[in-house]
């Protein structure tokens, strides 16, 4: 990864499905020539369809300053670069998802993927792709964590979702709601609490964590009346992390926890599955939501939203959760550089 000592860190920000509205957050993300001193974008996807989209937005910069590169080595600073990925002939249907349009999600992806492993950017930042239609084109993943876990080799990582107000965890990700009790261990809590906690005191600079675990079943279980996966596997969860110096607590009822506001207590909260966590986060943080995956040696964050076909060429995408996303991966990186420099000074005094 760049050292980011004397610049200003690179940006990789992949396209996504282009007939959804990733090319229209980008380019409202990007439409201030101002945030071009604090960063260097480099947008990988097609420079055809950044101008197709640039002149359905209103009230934008005629002077967005952009230039076509054919890697991300050749970025310069104070303009918006776009690797150019994709072929000439690409078209564009907005609100449509395609073949063409899940190729070339996959292509850019995998653009940026290689850049980042060679240094070449500084932090990712994905665009929102359909799953579905990337599958059905050979994308033999659910999403951009599975995937990104396997191209740097890592066991495990967290999808975990960041804002100002609240930070959320998922045990259980991208698979349906029949399979989460039986796919829940206390192996698998641990890790992603681990996984968690290391990153609030990396990425976030935490000092002394505190992270709340949540129940399964209603009322936790009611003492075993409508569930034992509490006592079972979640409460042994706790008491091994509690053994091993991590400040984890709970479970707690997922209703009372968020209805009472008692998140804002904790730096950190893991849901067990997808839509237990992510339902009160976007309702609670929606427009600055950043989906981060933990555990990554590369920085990746995602807006927390989907492609919204149903807005797509439009105008109506709001920017601010892509902008949230690019600014988060910046603080993260800067994070990451200070937190290592002071392990690595407190490992010299130690010798």
């Amino acid at each position: 990864m760049s050292e980011i000592k004397n610049r200003k860190p690179i940006v990789g920000i992949t396209q996504g499905d282009g007939n959804g509205i990733g090319y229209e957050v980008i380019i409202k993300s990007l439409a201030d020539a101002r945030i071009l001193e604090s960063f260097t974008p480099v947008l990988y996807g097609s420079s055809k369809i950044f101008g197709f989209y640039r002149k359905l937005i209103h009230n934008l910069n005629e002077n967005m300053d952009t230039y076509v590169i054919q890697s991300a080595k050749d970025a310069r600073p104070k303009k918006i670069n776009i690797v150019n990925c994709l072929p000439d002939n690409i078209f564009v249907e907005p609100g449509k998802p395609t073949p063409e349009s899940a190729k070339s999600a996959i292509t850019a992806l995998e653009a940026a993927v290689a850049d980042i492993k060679g240094g070449d950017i500084d932090v990712l930042v994905t665009a929102p792709i359909n799953k579905r239609a990337m599958v059905s084109e050979g994308f033999g993943y659910t999403g951009h964590t599975d995937y990104l876990q396997k191209e740097f080799g890592v066991e495990d990582v967290a999808m975990f979702m960041v804002s100002d107000r609240l930070k959320i965890g998922v045990v259980t990700g991208h698979i349906p709601l029949k399979n989460v009790a039986s796919s829940l261990t206390t192996e698998a809590i641990v890790k992603k609490i681990r996984i968690m906690h290391a990153s609030l005191k990396r990425d976030f600079g935490v000092i002394e964590p505190r992270i709340a675990v949540l129940g399964l079943n209603p009322h936790c279980g009611d003492g075993g009346l409508l569930g034992d996966e509490e006592e079972r596997i979640i409460l042994p969860a706790v008491k091994l992390l509690n053994d091993e110096g991590i400040l984890a607590f709970g479970p707690y009822s997922p209703d009372g926890y968020f209805g009472a506001g008692n998140y804002e207590k904790f730096d950190a909260t893991l849901a067990m599955y997808h839509d237990q966590g992510l339902a009160p986060f976007k309702a609670l943080a929606f427009e600055d939501g950043v989906n981060f995956t933990a555990g990554l040696p590369i920085v990746r964050t995602s807006p927390d939203h989907g492609t919204a076909y149903e807005m797509a060429g439009r105008d109506e995408a709001d920017p601010h959760s892509m902008m949230s996303s690019i600014y988060t991966a910046i603080d993260i990186f800067r994070k990451r550089i200070a937190f290592d420099r002071l392990e690595a000074g407190k490992m010299k005094v130690r010798d």
